[in-house]
Order: structure tokens, then C-alpha cells, then sequence
């Protein structure tokens, strides 16, 4: 590879991936990630139930204690779907040789769209045990959902993982554990992205365009919108190390591949999304 002419490079900031150490135990950022995440995420659902001026008849198809009970089922998809689905999709090969390291979570390795795949399995599950509006929970948690990835990718960035590309962009930074190039952040261009980004959309969507009163609008902009972002990201931020670029190119990875699906269900579901009244008729 030649060598790219660094003009500036920012200084990584050194933080320490452990925020507190109480004797042997030890609470990393990247835990308070996922309990942030899924926090403020309740507290916006509970939110977005509550005011009835963003459902049709002034009354949501879900009530706060819905959404109270649903904390349990939503964390068990997070933490199940997305250890499970990083095994599947990224490690599978060192997994089958150590099968005990399956259960090592404190070294790492969770998959997005494992945790997705958990996180829809629990609304169905869930919307049927208490018969809710099944599309309706979803368009809540898919609205509530960039919290999680926004605290999720600005612990990646703290732990110093899941690196970018080298580059010679005037914001690029030399990553402790990656060599001494200069590269990309994309753990900040995905917080960016999945996180503010998106969460703007689909607020606005909500609250001035009376997307839930269409039931898969919300859910479904946030599954193409995210699809499209992590594609877009995946051209800066280096593949996995044990997967590397895919089918023999230099710029395919599995990220891209699992996202391709979502671009096409998030276009469906705003394709056939139907105001509330005609779609329960």
C-alpha cells in the first residue's frame, strides 16, 4: 500500500475502557453503553405512548406499562440476539474450536443485526403474550432504538475498536491497537449516523408528519435508513480481521451483506404502510 501523506493527525483520546473499579470487579463503558442505551430508550417509548397528539384518536395502542414490561423481553433479545448473531455471523470458526469463549462476553463481540434479529423475535413474542398492536410496538422500539447506538458506538470509539481505514483526512486519528496509521473514526461516523442522524428523522417523522399513525412507517424508515448508513460506513471502516473483504474484492464486507436485506424489508414496510384506521378494517 503507498504511503498516504498524513497532514494532520487529531490525538485518540486515551480513555480508559474501565469507568470504575471496585475491587476485582470492574464496570466497563461499554456495559454502561447498553444500560444507557436501553434507558433512555424506555424512557422515549414510554414518551411516545404517552402523548396521544401522535396517534389517530388521541390514544396509543400501547400503554407505559407495556412498554415498563417489555424492558426484560428487549434485553434478553439485545444481549442473546446480538452474541449469538456475532458468533454466527463473524467468529464462527474460533467459536467451534473454544466453545467455552461463547460464553466470554467481557471479551467482546456482538453483532447488530444478531441483536435485531433478537429484539424482533421479543416484540412478536411479546405482542402476542399481551395482544398489542404488534406493528405499533415496533414502530416505538424502532423509534427508540438510536440511543442504543449511539452510546454503543461511542464505547467502540472509547475501547478503541472497530477502526476505519487509514486515511489522510484532516480528522483522522492513529488507533492504539491498529498500527501506526492514521485512520478514519467510523465508531463516530456510525454514532453520527445510527444514532443522531436517524433519531432526527424519525422524530420528525412522528411528531410533525404522524408517521405512527401508520403502522411500519416509523419502523420501516429506520430499517432503510440504517441499512443505507452502515453500507455507507462499511466503505470506511476496516472488515472484521477474521473475516476480511468478501468474494475476493476490496471493498465487500459482511456488514454490507447483512445490510442489504434491511434496505429491502424497510422499503416494503414504507411501501405497505397504512393509515391505522384502514389497516385494522
Amino acid at each position: 500500500m503507498p504511503t498516504l501523506p498524513y497532514l494532520s493527525v487529531l490525538t485518540y483520546p486515551q480513555i480508559d475502557p474501565v469507568f470504575l473499579q471496585v475491587g476485582p470487579i470492574a464496570l466497563r463503558w461499554y456495559g454502561l453503553a447498553y444500560v444507557a442505551g436501553i434507558l433512555c430508550g424506555w424512557l422515549y417509548g414510554r414518551s411516545l405512548v404517552s402523548n396521544g397528539r401522535l396517534w389517530p384518536g388521541g390514544k396509543a395502542p400501547l400503554t407505559r406499562e407495556d412498554i415498563d414490561d417489555f424492558i426484560v423481553w428487549i434485553t434478553i433479545g439485545i444481549v442473546a440476539g446480538g452474541r449469538i448473531g456475532h458468533i454466527l455471523f463473524y467468529d464462527f470458526a474460533r467459536i467451534a474450536d473454544d466453545p467455552l469463549s461463547a460464553l466470554r462476553v467481557w471479551e467482546g463481540g456482538m453483532s447488530f443485526h444478531g441483536g435485531l434479529i433478537g429484539v424482533t423475535l421479543a416484540m412478536v413474542l411479546f405482542a402476542r403474550s399481551r395482544k398489542v398492536a404488534m406493528f405499533s410496538l415496533i414502530d416505538v422500539v424502532a423509534a427508540s432504538v438510536p440511543f442504543g447506538l449511539f452510546f454503543g458506538r461511542i464505547a467502540n470509539f472509547i475501547n478503541g475498536e472497530l477502526w476505519g481505514a487509514p486515511t489522510s483526512v484532516a480528522w483522522a486519528m492513529v488507533f492504539p491497537y491498529a498500527g501506526p496509521e492514521p485512520r478514519h473514526p467510523s465508531q463516530l461516523y456510525e454514532a453520527l449516523l445510527e444514532g443522531v442522524v436517524i433519531f432526527l428523522v424519525l422524530r420528525l417523522l412522528t411528531h410533525r408528519f404522524g408517521a405512527l399513525g401508520r403502522p411500519r412507517l416509523t419502523s420501516g424508515t429506520f430499517i432503510l435508513l440504517y441499512g443505507l448508513a452502515r453500507i455507507f460506513v462499511e466503505f470506511f471502516r476496516m472488515p472484521d480481521p477474521q473475516l476480511g473483504y468478501l468474494l475476493g474484492t476490496s471493498w465487500l464486507t459482511m456488514g454490507m451483506i447483512l445490510s442489504l436485506p434491511m434496505v429491502v424489508i424497510g422499503i416494503w414496510a414504507i411501501l405497505t404502510a397504512r393509515p391505522m384506521r384502514q389497516a385494522q378494517a
